[in-house]
Protein backbone atom coordinates (compact mmCIF):
# COMPACT_ATOMS: atom_id res chain seq x y z
CA UNK A 1 0.00 0.00 0.00
CA UNK A 2 1.34 3.43 -0.93
CA UNK A 3 1.81 5.97 1.84
CA UNK A 4 0.25 9.43 1.58
CA UNK A 5 0.05 11.81 4.52
CA UNK A 6 -1.45 14.91 2.85
CA UNK A 7 -4.44 15.34 0.58
CA UNK A 8 -6.72 18.15 -0.55
CA UNK A 9 -10.41 17.36 -0.99
CA UNK A 10 -13.66 19.19 -1.76
CA UNK A 11 -16.63 18.65 0.56
CA UNK A 12 -20.22 19.80 0.19
CA UNK A 13 -23.17 19.15 2.45
CA UNK A 14 -26.68 18.55 1.13
CA UNK A 15 -29.09 21.39 0.47
CA UNK A 16 -32.50 21.42 2.12
CA UNK A 17 -35.48 20.30 0.09
CA UNK A 18 -38.13 22.86 -0.98
CA UNK A 19 -41.42 23.15 0.82
CA UNK A 20 -44.62 22.27 -1.01
CA UNK A 21 -47.67 24.35 -1.88
CA UNK A 22 -50.78 22.22 -1.59
CA UNK A 23 -54.44 22.49 -0.64
CA UNK A 24 -56.79 19.92 0.76
CA UNK A 25 -59.70 19.35 -1.60
CA UNK A 26 -61.78 16.25 -0.88
CA UNK A 27 -65.32 15.32 -1.60
CA UNK A 28 -67.62 15.59 1.40
CA UNK A 29 -65.03 17.64 3.32
CA UNK A 30 -66.60 20.99 4.07
CA UNK A 31 -63.43 22.84 4.99
CA UNK A 32 -60.19 22.42 3.05
CA UNK A 33 -57.06 24.45 3.43
CA UNK A 34 -53.31 24.55 2.86
CA UNK A 35 -51.54 21.25 3.50
CA UNK A 36 -48.14 21.59 1.83
CA UNK A 37 -45.40 19.84 3.82
CA UNK A 38 -41.90 21.02 4.66
CA UNK A 39 -38.83 19.95 2.72
CA UNK A 40 -36.33 17.45 4.11
CA UNK A 41 -32.99 18.41 5.68
CA UNK A 42 -29.82 17.94 3.64
CA UNK A 43 -27.13 15.46 4.65
CA UNK A 44 -24.20 16.45 6.85
CA UNK A 45 -20.50 15.95 6.10
CA UNK A 46 -19.09 13.85 8.95
CA UNK A 47 -15.48 12.76 9.53
CA UNK A 48 -14.89 9.54 11.46
CA UNK A 49 -11.57 8.16 12.73
CA UNK A 50 -11.24 4.41 12.27
CA UNK A 51 -8.61 1.85 13.17
CA UNK A 52 -6.65 -0.14 10.59
CA UNK A 53 -5.68 2.78 8.33
CA UNK A 54 -2.30 4.53 8.28
CA UNK A 55 -2.40 6.33 4.93
CA UNK A 56 -4.53 8.84 3.03
CA UNK A 57 -3.91 7.18 -0.33
CA UNK A 58 -7.66 6.71 -0.96
CA UNK A 59 -8.07 10.48 -1.17
CA UNK A 60 -5.69 10.69 -4.13
CA UNK A 61 -8.30 9.03 -6.33
CA UNK A 62 -11.51 10.31 -4.71
CA UNK A 63 -11.34 14.02 -4.03
CA UNK A 64 -14.95 15.26 -4.20
CA UNK A 65 -17.46 14.39 -1.49
CA UNK A 66 -21.05 15.60 -1.71
CA UNK A 67 -23.86 14.65 0.64
CA UNK A 68 -27.39 14.11 -0.66
CA UNK A 69 -29.89 16.95 -0.59
CA UNK A 70 -33.25 16.69 1.12
CA UNK A 71 -36.31 15.89 -0.98
CA UNK A 72 -39.20 18.30 -1.38
CA UNK A 73 -42.32 18.30 0.73
CA UNK A 74 -45.69 17.14 -0.57
CA UNK A 75 -49.40 17.61 -0.04
CA UNK A 76 -51.28 16.15 2.91
CA UNK A 77 -48.61 17.72 5.15
CA UNK A 78 -46.00 15.21 4.10
CA UNK A 79 -42.44 16.22 5.00
CA UNK A 80 -39.72 15.40 2.50
CA UNK A 81 -37.12 12.77 3.29
CA UNK A 82 -33.85 13.99 4.77
CA UNK A 83 -30.63 13.50 2.85
CA UNK A 84 -28.31 10.78 4.15
CA UNK A 85 -25.20 11.99 5.99
CA UNK A 86 -21.92 11.40 4.19
CA UNK A 87 -19.35 9.82 6.53
CA UNK A 88 -15.73 10.25 5.45
CA UNK A 89 -13.49 7.68 7.16
CA UNK A 90 -9.94 8.75 7.94
CA UNK A 91 -7.02 7.20 9.87
CA UNK A 92 -6.59 7.98 13.55
CA UNK A 93 -4.26 10.97 13.86
CA UNK A 94 -5.68 12.86 10.89
CA UNK A 95 -6.07 16.62 11.10
CA UNK A 96 -8.60 18.48 8.95
CA UNK A 97 -7.20 21.88 7.97
CA UNK A 98 -8.79 24.87 6.30
CA UNK A 99 -7.72 25.73 2.77
CA UNK A 100 -5.04 28.03 4.23
CA UNK A 101 -3.39 24.88 5.69
CA UNK A 102 -2.99 26.62 9.05
CA UNK A 103 -6.39 26.59 10.77
CA UNK A 104 -7.15 23.20 12.35
CA UNK A 105 -10.86 22.43 11.93
CA UNK A 106 -10.79 18.95 13.48
CA UNK A 107 -8.19 16.69 15.09
CA UNK A 108 -9.10 13.01 14.95
CA UNK A 109 -7.11 11.39 17.74
CA UNK A 110 -9.35 8.55 18.96
CA UNK A 111 -10.88 5.53 17.29
CA UNK A 112 -14.58 6.12 16.69
CA UNK A 113 -14.34 9.89 17.06
CA UNK A 114 -16.84 11.74 14.87
CA UNK A 115 -16.86 15.39 13.87
CA UNK A 116 -19.63 17.05 11.85
CA UNK A 117 -17.75 19.57 9.74
CA UNK A 118 -20.52 20.83 7.43
CA UNK A 119 -24.18 20.77 8.37
CA UNK A 120 -26.81 20.11 5.75
CA UNK A 121 -29.31 22.83 4.92
CA UNK A 122 -32.71 22.81 6.62
CA UNK A 123 -35.75 22.06 4.53
CA UNK A 124 -37.96 24.87 3.26
CA UNK A 125 -41.33 25.53 4.86
CA UNK A 126 -44.47 24.28 3.18
CA UNK A 127 -47.44 26.60 2.73
CA UNK A 128 -49.27 24.91 5.63
CA UNK A 129 -46.82 26.55 8.04
CA UNK A 130 -47.61 30.02 6.62
CA UNK A 131 -51.28 29.76 7.50
CA UNK A 132 -52.50 32.42 9.94
CA UNK A 133 -55.69 34.13 11.03
CA UNK A 134 -55.21 36.77 8.35
CA UNK A 135 -53.76 34.55 5.64
CA UNK A 136 -56.02 31.56 5.36
CA UNK A 137 -54.83 30.32 1.97
CA UNK A 138 -51.11 31.08 1.58
CA UNK A 139 -49.52 30.19 -1.70
CA UNK A 140 -45.92 30.61 -0.63
CA UNK A 141 -43.26 28.13 0.40
CA UNK A 142 -39.58 28.13 1.28
CA UNK A 143 -36.94 26.91 -1.19
CA UNK A 144 -34.80 25.19 1.46
CA UNK A 145 -31.50 26.35 2.90
CA UNK A 146 -28.47 26.10 0.62
CA UNK A 147 -25.62 23.65 1.09
CA UNK A 148 -22.22 24.49 2.56
CA UNK A 149 -19.06 23.71 0.64
CA UNK A 150 -15.33 24.17 1.06
CA UNK A 151 -11.90 22.79 0.23
CA UNK A 152 -10.01 21.21 3.13
CA UNK A 153 -6.60 19.64 3.60
CA UNK A 154 -6.17 16.33 5.35
CA UNK A 155 -2.87 15.83 7.14
CA UNK A 156 -1.97 12.57 8.82
CA UNK A 157 0.17 12.59 11.94
CA UNK A 158 0.91 9.04 12.99
CA UNK A 159 0.30 8.20 16.63
CA UNK A 160 3.36 6.65 18.23
CA UNK A 161 4.95 6.55 21.68
CA UNK A 162 8.58 6.88 20.56
CA UNK A 163 10.03 8.55 17.47
CA UNK A 164 13.37 7.77 15.82
CA UNK A 165 15.45 10.69 14.56
CA UNK A 166 18.94 11.00 13.16
CA UNK A 167 20.96 11.65 10.04
CA UNK A 168 20.52 9.41 6.99
CA UNK A 169 22.22 6.03 7.44
CA UNK A 170 22.26 6.34 11.23
CA UNK A 171 20.72 2.87 11.47
CA UNK A 172 17.13 3.83 12.34
CA UNK A 173 15.57 1.25 10.02
CA UNK A 174 17.88 -1.45 11.35
CA UNK A 175 16.89 -0.56 14.90
CA UNK A 176 13.14 -0.66 14.27
CA UNK A 177 13.58 -4.00 12.52
CA UNK A 178 15.49 -5.29 15.55
CA UNK A 179 12.79 -4.42 18.08
CA UNK A 180 9.62 -4.83 15.96
CA UNK A 181 8.30 -6.71 12.94
CA UNK A 182 8.18 -3.55 10.80
CA UNK A 183 10.48 -4.99 8.07
CA UNK A 184 11.71 -1.53 7.03
CA UNK A 185 13.99 -1.27 4.01
CA UNK A 186 17.70 -1.24 4.90
CA UNK A 187 20.51 -0.16 2.56
CA UNK A 188 24.07 1.15 2.60
CA UNK A 189 23.09 4.45 1.01
CA UNK A 190 21.30 7.58 2.33
CA UNK A 191 17.51 7.96 2.34
CA UNK A 192 16.61 4.30 2.14
CA UNK A 193 13.58 5.31 4.23
CA UNK A 194 11.30 7.44 2.07
CA UNK A 195 8.18 7.28 4.19
CA UNK A 196 7.41 6.84 7.90
CA UNK A 197 7.33 3.34 9.35
CA UNK A 198 5.45 2.13 12.41
CA UNK A 199 6.30 -0.85 14.59
CA UNK A 200 5.01 -2.28 17.86
CA UNK A 201 7.56 -3.19 20.53
CA UNK A 202 6.67 -5.98 22.97
CA UNK A 203 9.22 -5.77 25.76
CA UNK A 204 9.10 -6.95 29.38
CA UNK A 205 5.32 -7.00 29.75
CA UNK A 206 5.05 -3.62 28.07
CA UNK A 207 3.87 -2.59 24.62
CA UNK A 208 4.62 0.67 22.81
CA UNK A 209 4.69 1.99 19.25
CA UNK A 210 7.84 3.27 17.52
CA UNK A 211 7.81 5.56 14.48
CA UNK A 212 10.75 5.76 12.06
CA UNK A 213 10.94 8.77 9.75
CA UNK A 214 13.32 9.64 6.89
CA UNK A 215 16.68 11.02 7.97
CA UNK A 216 17.33 14.73 8.41
CA UNK A 217 20.24 16.63 6.92
CA UNK A 218 21.48 20.15 7.44
CA UNK A 219 19.03 22.60 5.89
CA UNK A 220 16.07 20.20 6.05
CA UNK A 221 13.91 23.05 7.38
CA UNK A 222 14.62 24.88 4.10
CA UNK A 223 13.79 21.83 1.97
CA UNK A 224 17.19 20.13 1.73
CA UNK A 225 17.01 16.38 1.21
CA UNK A 226 13.51 15.12 1.82
CA UNK A 227 12.95 18.15 4.04
CA UNK A 228 11.21 18.21 7.40
CA UNK A 229 7.63 17.47 6.30
CA UNK A 230 7.69 14.05 7.98
CA UNK A 231 8.53 15.54 11.38
CA UNK A 232 4.81 16.00 11.89
CA UNK A 233 4.59 12.26 12.48
CA UNK A 234 6.61 12.51 15.69
CA UNK A 235 4.91 15.61 17.10
CA UNK A 236 2.67 13.43 19.26
CA UNK A 237 5.45 11.10 20.45
CA UNK A 238 6.15 10.98 24.17
CA UNK A 239 9.90 10.45 23.75
CA UNK A 240 12.49 10.70 20.97
CA UNK A 241 15.28 8.21 20.30
CA UNK A 242 18.20 10.01 18.67
CA UNK A 243 20.58 7.62 16.89
CA UNK A 244 24.06 8.78 15.94
CA UNK A 245 26.32 6.78 13.62
CA UNK A 246 29.57 5.90 15.39
CA UNK A 247 31.35 6.00 12.01
CA UNK A 248 30.66 9.72 11.46
CA UNK A 249 33.69 12.01 11.42
CA UNK A 250 32.35 14.08 14.33
CA UNK A 251 29.54 12.50 16.34
CA UNK A 252 28.93 15.74 18.27
CA UNK A 253 28.39 17.67 15.03
CA UNK A 254 26.05 14.96 13.74
CA UNK A 255 24.00 15.31 16.92
CA UNK A 256 23.81 19.11 16.69
CA UNK A 257 22.71 19.09 13.04
CA UNK A 258 19.62 17.06 13.84
CA UNK A 259 18.84 19.02 17.00
CA UNK A 260 19.10 22.31 15.08
CA UNK A 261 16.61 21.03 12.49
CA UNK A 262 14.20 19.95 15.23
CA UNK A 263 14.48 23.40 16.79
CA UNK A 264 13.88 25.12 13.45
CA UNK A 265 10.78 22.98 12.91
CA UNK A 266 9.35 23.88 16.31
CA UNK A 267 6.16 22.21 17.58
CA UNK A 268 7.90 21.48 20.90
CA UNK A 269 10.08 18.68 19.52
CA UNK A 270 13.19 19.87 21.39
CA UNK A 271 11.21 19.92 24.65
CA UNK A 272 10.44 16.20 24.52
CA UNK A 273 12.47 13.70 26.55
CA UNK A 274 15.27 12.26 24.43
CA UNK A 275 17.30 9.06 24.60
CA UNK A 276 20.64 9.31 22.77
CA UNK A 277 22.31 6.18 21.40
CA UNK A 278 25.63 5.72 19.60
CA UNK A 279 24.85 3.13 16.92
CA UNK A 280 27.02 0.76 14.84
CA UNK A 281 29.60 0.06 17.55
CA UNK A 282 30.13 -3.56 16.50
CA UNK A 283 33.23 -2.65 14.41
CA UNK A 284 34.86 -0.46 17.08
CA UNK A 285 37.05 -1.31 20.07
CA UNK A 286 36.03 -0.49 23.63
CA UNK A 287 38.47 2.41 23.98
CA UNK A 288 37.15 4.22 20.90
CA UNK A 289 33.55 3.60 21.95
CA UNK A 290 34.25 5.22 25.33
CA UNK A 291 35.82 8.28 23.66
CA UNK A 292 32.92 8.73 21.23
CA UNK A 293 30.34 8.30 23.98
CA UNK A 294 32.12 10.95 26.06
CA UNK A 295 32.08 13.41 23.13
CA UNK A 296 28.41 12.77 22.50
CA UNK A 297 27.51 13.10 26.18
CA UNK A 298 29.25 16.47 26.29
CA UNK A 299 27.27 17.68 23.26
CA UNK A 300 23.90 16.31 24.36
CA UNK A 301 24.08 16.64 28.11
CA UNK A 302 22.50 13.22 28.63
CA UNK A 303 23.73 9.67 29.08
CA UNK A 304 24.70 8.01 25.78
CA UNK A 305 23.96 4.34 25.20
CA UNK A 306 26.36 2.39 22.94
CA UNK A 307 24.30 0.24 20.58
CA UNK A 308 24.64 -2.08 17.65
CA UNK A 309 21.17 -2.58 16.23
CA UNK A 310 22.47 -5.08 13.68
CA UNK A 311 24.11 -7.26 16.34
CA UNK A 312 21.48 -6.64 19.02
CA UNK A 313 23.99 -5.10 21.43
CA UNK A 314 22.47 -2.56 23.83
CA UNK A 315 18.98 -2.81 22.36
CA UNK A 316 17.45 -3.92 25.67
CA UNK A 317 19.18 -1.03 27.42
CA UNK A 318 17.60 1.41 24.95
CA UNK A 319 14.14 -0.11 25.45
CA UNK A 320 14.53 0.23 29.21
CA UNK A 321 15.44 3.90 28.83
CA UNK A 322 12.47 4.53 26.50
CA UNK A 323 10.06 2.99 29.00
CA UNK A 324 11.62 5.03 31.78
CA UNK A 325 11.29 8.25 29.75
CA UNK A 326 7.63 7.44 29.03
CA UNK A 327 6.97 6.96 32.73
CA UNK A 328 6.39 3.22 32.37
CA UNK A 329 9.22 1.72 34.31
CA UNK A 330 10.12 -1.92 33.82
CA UNK A 331 8.74 -4.15 36.61
CA UNK A 332 11.44 -5.19 39.03
CA UNK A 333 11.73 -8.73 40.41
CA UNK A 334 10.24 -9.04 43.86
CA UNK A 335 7.24 -9.99 45.92
CA UNK A 336 3.78 -8.76 44.94
CA UNK A 337 0.45 -9.21 46.65
CA UNK A 338 -2.17 -11.19 44.76
CA UNK A 339 -5.85 -11.88 45.26
CA UNK A 340 -6.14 -14.94 47.52
CA UNK A 341 -8.20 -16.45 50.28
CA UNK A 342 -5.17 -15.99 52.49
CA UNK A 343 -4.58 -12.20 52.97
CA UNK A 344 -0.92 -12.77 53.70
CA UNK A 345 -0.17 -14.99 50.73
CA UNK A 346 2.29 -13.60 48.17
CA UNK A 347 4.14 -14.91 45.15
CA UNK A 348 7.60 -14.43 43.75
CA UNK A 349 7.92 -13.42 40.11
CA UNK A 350 10.39 -11.96 37.67
CA UNK A 351 9.85 -10.01 34.42
CA UNK A 352 10.63 -11.71 31.14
Amino acid sequence: MHFLDQAKIFIKSGAGGPGAVGFRREMYVEYGGPDGGDGGKGGDIVFEAIAGLNTLIDFRYTQHFKARRGTGGAGKNRTGAGGEDLVIKVPVGTQVLDDDRETVLADMTEVGQRVTLLRGGDGGRGNASYKSSTNRAPRQSGPGWPAQEMYVWLRLKLLADAGLVGLPNAGKSTFINAVTNAQAKVGDYPFTTLRPQLGVVLYKQREFVVADIPGLIEGAADGAGIGDRFLGHIERCRVLLHLVDANDEDVATSYRIVRDELENYGAGLTDKPVVVALNKIDMLDDELIAVLCAELEEASGVEVIPVSAAAGTGVDWVCDKLLEAMGEGVPKPGTVEVASNDPGEAIEWSPL
